[in-house]
């Protein structure tokens, strides 16, 4: 057994309990686990103060000298140890211990030479430390002691069990020597040369124990570009995996269906961007290789056309399609505006959804199953195992990061050869991410909007502007158009957004007054037909202002509506105020969002806002909202053990990314099978990753 693999119990001074509490709370399993356990900072331990020049402000320091005594203090429950320490010079510092007597009384000798590191402080006139790190000097003095020291992510439970981040460092001496000369290489020389890298071994021992910080970064950087490299390897095997073992239908043909609608029924000429991504997808699907494409285009950019002209080569060829969304009100309004776009045309199009009643849905079944359903579009619903379609090539996710991947795949499995799959999403993603979260699959943007819109201008107003923005409502209902108030509601449960929902409807409706105006209100906690009622009242123009929370962030299409104002906006994140602007600017006319705050705003919700009010692009908000969350918060749970890595950051290391992925290309493209035995290392180092986490990858 190679010595990285070893469990951790057997590592001097962890043994079973440790082992347990290293498992659970650290992931550390092996040997190698914790060789990989990297510190998160390095503090610098090169540096020898003289007490006489210690200032009590200081943040940390470090000191060399003696113990003249060390004496017990108090009584019962008040006792505690203070000791007088001496260095070369005659300084004199005072040392102060309140717990862990016992242990002080027995190991800490006088006259014999320490090394103190910590915070100082003042007591009564002199300085002190309590509760200092001590080092025997003659320890501190060792090969792998001084210079930088590495400082390890700890919790209480650890250190309950004494494994605070001085114990880890501790473990981390005693593992190197055992598994110093079983570190492989993992990266072609070639590969080490061209980027400058350091060989593994010693990459790994200065990431634990450097010198010096030219040391620490030259090791920081080799461990991030090989962790980088392989996340990109990984992605780009399963890619090269999948075309070659999982065949797609062939779209041969572009038929009379899409010619019919492209030349006779489309309400509306495409744009540059929108006829290059149908190319690159007529190119997918003709190809004999599944699809596997993410559409990226901002709210209103053109998507659902795109999809829907695609969804008609498919018919075209023979093959049904399915479309679906994550809401009711969303799948119901593709269906509304697809099922209108084809009226004039003999194409069969299906909604189905939570709430569709049981008659509908039998015969729904068999007509999909006979193939008399072109188009199916629906929830969550078209998962269910009753759903089965006679010859499905085509399948939309639209915002398909509502989904789990479990969820997709079902939708994937519902043909023998599995359908072409197009993911959308109207959250742009920033290129690092895409690059990494999505590198398995081919990206598509539209990154034009129709002809005849005009950007929408975002203000940022105060609460004591309140009767300001009721004013400027006003007038824009006077002009005919309509008006989104939208209160954040984070939780459904959480009765303190709901009261701000409730208390803002009543602020409305008193400034508003039927018989004049008229106010829907829409939330999480009413029956989906009442809400559906509201919205429905809201987009025949029945009601001119909606008082809503965040269900409308997807869904509702009002082209009448020119204003949205964004309650509490500094409790959203960029992402969702971008989605939420994106409800208007819908039709021809100017539209407004307003985002209303308090008068204190934190320095992130201060950068939020002033991002929304600089710009309408969608990609560069979503840069910014990468740096101010980073990359988990921005994915969520769903893709996090995708960008779980132990030392890679993907909003600082953006350089290095990019190096890795040139260098994985150009393996991929010149010998994606790795024969080359230059590649062997690789080979093997890829053969270990895939072995470790489920292919997800092969579900979009």
């Amino acid at each position: 057994m190679n010595p990285l693999d070893t469990p951790i119990e057997f590592l001097k001074g962890v043994g079973p309990a440790r082992s347990e509490l290293m498992r659970t709370e650290m992931g550390v399993r092996t040997f190698g686990d914790l060789l990989h356990y990297y510190p998160f900072r390095h503090i610098d331990r090169s540096k020898f103060y003289k007490i006489s020049e210690i200032n009590p402000e200081a943040n940390m320091v470090q000191v060399k000298g003696k113990f003249k005594r060390i004496d017990s203090i108090g009584a019962k429950r008040a006792v505690r140890m203070v000791g007088q320490f001496v260095d070369d010079e005659g300084g004199q510092l005072e040392v102060a211990w309140f717990r862990s007597l016992t242990w002080i009384k027995q190991s800490i000798k006088t006259e014999t030479e320490y090394v103190l590191f910590g915070k100082p402080g003042e007591y009564k006139g002199k300085i002190q430390m309590t509760h200092p790190e001590i080092e025997l000097a003659e320890s501190f003095n060792q090969p792998l002691k001084g210079g930088l020291e590495g400082v390890y992510s700890t919790t209480e439970k650890l250190k309950a069990r004494r494994l605070d981040s001085r114990a880890i460092r501790k473990l981390m001496e005693t593992l190197l020597p055992h598994v110093m000369n079983q570190i492989n290489e993992s990266l072609p020389g070639y590969i080490r040369k061209r980027q400058e890298l350091l060989p593994r071994s010693k990459a790994l021992k200065s990431i634990h124990f450097p010198s010096n910080s030219e040391e620490l970064c030259a090791a920081q950087r080799t461990l991030k570009f090989e962790e980088l490299f392989y996340m990109q390897m990984r992605l780009m095997n399963i890619k090269a995996k999948r075309n070659k073992e999982i065949p797609g239908q062939v779209f041969g043909a572009v038929g009379d269906h899409f010619n019919t609608f492209y030349k006779s029924h489309l309400p509306f000429q495409l744009t540059e961007a929108q006829k290059r991504v149908i190319k690159e997808i007529r190119k997918d699907t003709a190809s004999g290789i599944q699809m596997n494409r993410l559409l990226q285009g901002d709210v209103g950019s053109g998507k659902t056309v795109v999809a829907l002209l695609c969804a008609l080569i498919a018919i075209d060829n023979g093959f049904q399609a399915a479309i679906m969304a994550p809401t009711e009100i969303l799948a119901q309004q593709h269906y509304e505006s697809i099922f209108d776009l084809l009226s004039e045309m003999h194409i069969n199009v299906a909604l189905l959804t939570g709430s569709s009643k049981t008659a509908y849905r039998k015969k729904l079944h068999a007509n999909l199953e006979n193939g008399q359903i072109h188009i199916l579009i629906g929830t969550h619903a078209l998962l269910e195992d009753k759903v089965k379609f006679h010859n499905l090539g085509f399948v939309v996710i639209d915002e398909q990061h509502r989904f789990g991947v479990a969820q997709r795949s079902k939708l994937w499995r519902k043909n023998k050869i599995p359908p072409h799959v197009l993911v959308m999403t109207a959250t742009p993603i920033p290129r690092t991410l895409a690059m990494t979260v999505y590198g398995d699959l081919d990206v598509s943007v539209i990154d034009e909007l129709p002809p005849g819109r005009k950007p929408i201008k975002t203000v940022h107003m105060r609460d004591s502007n309140r009767l300001k923005v009721f004013g400027f409502m006003r007038e824009e209902i006077k002009k005919g158009r309509q008006v989104y108030v939208v209160y954040p509601l984070i939780e459904e449960s959480e009765a303190f957004d709901y009261k701000d929902l409730m208390d803002g409807y009543e602020s409305i409706v008193r400034a508003f007054p039927i018989p004049e105006y008229q106010v829907s209100i829409v939330h999480g906690k009413m029956k989906p037909e009442d809400k559906d009622f509201e919205m429905k009242r809201f987009a025949e123009a029945k009601t001119q202002i909606m008082v809503a929370t965040t269900v409308i962030e997807v869904g509702v299409n009002v082209p009448n509506a020119s204003v949205m104002v964004i309650e509490s906006a500094e409790r959203f994140g960029l992402s969702q105020l971008h989605q939420l602007r994106g409800r208007v600017g819908r039709g021809a006319e100017q539209s407004f969002c307003i985002l209303m705050t308090g008068n204190k705003l934190s320095n992130e919700g201060r950068k939020r806002i002033s991002t929304m009010c600089e710009t309408n692009d969608g990609f560069r908000i979503s840069e910014v909202d990468l740096k101010l969350r980073g990359p988990g918060d921005l994915m969520g749970t769903q893709q996090s053990g995708l960008i779980d890595f132990n030392i890679a950051d993907l909003v600082k290391d953006t350089e290095i990314l990019e190096k890795s992925r040139e260098e994985a290309t150009y393996i991929f493209d010149h010998d994606p099978e790795l024969k080359h035995e230059q590649l062997a290392l690789v080979k093997t180092h890829l053969t270990l990753l895939m072995k470790r986490k489920p292919n997800w990858g092969r579900i979009s």
